[in-house]
């Protein structure tokens, strides 16, 4: 049976056996020769999803010409602004990208914001298809009283401050300037990135300092004084969204020692037996942390640590607690919760009873949220993504979605990939089936003309090259592998604007 909704059609649900929704060709067109005409097709955003949709439709049609917008003026998003600094190997991937931006037929145009230089509509009318993979730009609000205190930062903010992301073109650096002078920090949420924050926080400063992080994030860090990083979750141990990777760095991280209490843990052994594999032994190596005494090497590192950090379960954010003047973040008061439920279904839900936390910083890692880009664009604001069927926005001819905006900010660059290659094909399959407009569009030389006449000049992939060689050589003197340009007027001022 049909969905009684299209606006709940998605390619992570959609059985994959089961072909989407009957689509005619437009009646205006005629099909599209694949063989004699250039498709001209744009992505915008050109992150990990944006360039991986480019690269696959590049790979698997021999005539594809394929432009890249961003609104930053420097590309590959979340793999630059968003993967910690000493993750180096996970950005490896840009030099796949960087093939991928040089072709021939791919071009690369920065410092362009679709829905306010040029919109969705006018893309559409220059290219044959538009692929939307903007990703996930906000964060999720924990929507609890004294959420806007100082002190309180979503992680993602952090995450951004740290690796150097410029918050518009109109200002330079995130004007986050944490406090990092309390002892004690929380950090909700129990996912991959509250495990990067809570690293960031608790390594010794000198481990960072060959690493890409802005030397301005590194001058804060040094002058740190939190000792203890609270990571606090509403469920407990068997639904932490963590992988074992960021788990096994939280517990070998120099100078600190694990507090997990073993009570959490108590029934787990005999429930993990049938989970999957990564899952139990992800379980295995929090229980054996949690209950095991460690051995005679490692208790006397953890004898000589100065720091801690501690994972909290059943425990669901109510209230910011405000310092006495005020004005500043002085605790968090939490509900404590149950589980009801079996499975996928198991919600937390709170007892009556609350607790406490005393801290100088909160940090909300409870997701990242996508934004509607265009109001010609259908959005789904309580999923957080465009209503889609493997890839396809429904009931849109020639427009597409890929990676966050499309299933949601979930997985990995790698469950991005697969994600944006099953999107190009989406895309390659209607072409070759006549559901994309026919004729020549103009692609890019449209868009030039409307954005020189708004006064929007873009950033090619050769100008990002030439800042790309300014941070690395900046980098060079002080043993980094780049030191990052923060500021959007310097970065222009070096491409001679």
């Amino acid at each position: 049976m049909a969905p009684r909704c299209w606006r709940w059609w998605h390619w992570s649900v959609w059985p994959r056996t089961r072909p989407p929704p009957a689509r005619s060709t437009p009646s205006s067109h005629q099909q599209f020769s694949t063989q004699e005409q250039t498709p001209q097709i744009c992505v915008v955003g050109s992150g990990p999803a944006g360039f991986y949709t480019a690269q696959h439709l590049l790979k698997h049609h021999a005539r594809a010409h394929v432009d890249i917008y961003e609104k930053q003026l420097v590309p590959f998003g979340l793999v630059r602004f968003g993967v910690a600094p000493d993750h180096p190997e996970v950005k490896n991937v840009i030099n796949t990208f960087t093939q991928t931006a040089r072709s021939d037929r791919c071009a690369f145009y920065g410092s362009v914001v679709v829905g306010r230089d040029v919109t969705v509509p006018e893309l559409r009318e220059a290219y044959h298809a538009v692929v939307l993979s903007y990703g996930a730009e906000s964060h999720q609000a924990l929507e609890i009283p004294g959420e806007e205190l100082p002190g309180v930062f979503s992680a993602r903010a952090f995450v951004g401050w740290y690796n150097g992301l410029p918050e518009n073109r109109e200002t330079s650096l995130l004007q986050l300037a944490p406090d990092l002078s309390c002892d004690t920090a929380v950090i909700l949420g129990q996912g991959n990135v509250a495990l990067d924050v809570a690293r960031i926080l608790l390594t010794p400063p000198e481990h960072l300092e060959k690493t890409d992080i802005t030397e301005a994030a590194l001058g804060v860090l040094r002058q740190s004084r939190v000792k203890t990083v609270w990571i606090v979750g509403r469920r407990g141990p068997l639904q932490v969204a963590f992988t074992i990777k960021e788990l096994r760095e939280m517990i070998q991280l120099p100078g600190t020692r694990p507090i997990l209490d073993p009570a959490d843990f108590s029934g787990l052994q005999d429930r993990i037996k049938e989970a999957p594999r990564p899952r139990k032994r992800l379980m295995e190596l929090l229980l054996r942390t949690a209950t095991e005494k460690p051995g005679a090497q490692e208790a006397a590192r953890q004898v000589l640590a100065s720091r801690a950090w501690g994972l909290r379960f059943f425990r669901s954010p109510q209230q910011v607690l405000p310092s006495p003047d005020g004005q500043q973040v002085a605790g968090i008061r939490l509900a404590i919760t149950r589980l009801e439920g079996v499975g996928e279904a198991t919600r937390a839900v709170p007892t009556g009873d609350t607790e406490d936390l005393p801290c100088g910083l909160v940090l909300s890692s409870v997701g990242y949220k996508s934004r509607p880009i265009d109001p010609s664009v259908p959005f789904d604001p309580k999923l957080g993504i465009i209503p889609n069927v493997e890839g396809w926005v429904v009931d849109v001819p020639g427009l597409y979605c890929s990676g966050w905006v499309k299933r949601g900010p979930t997985g990995v660059i790698a469950t991005t990939m697969t994600d944006s290659f099953h999107t190009s094909q989406t895309l390659l399959q209607d072409l070759k089936a006549g559901l994309l407009p026919s004729g020549p569009r103009p692609g890019y030389s449209a868009v030039e003309a409307l954005l020189r006449s708004r006064g929007v000049r873009p950033v090619s992939f050769s100008d990002w090259e030439k800042l790309d060689a300014e941070e690395v050589s900046r980098g060079q003197g002080a043993g980094k592998p780049r030191e990052k340009l923060l500021d959007p007027q310097e970065m222009l001022r070096l491409l001679g604007r």
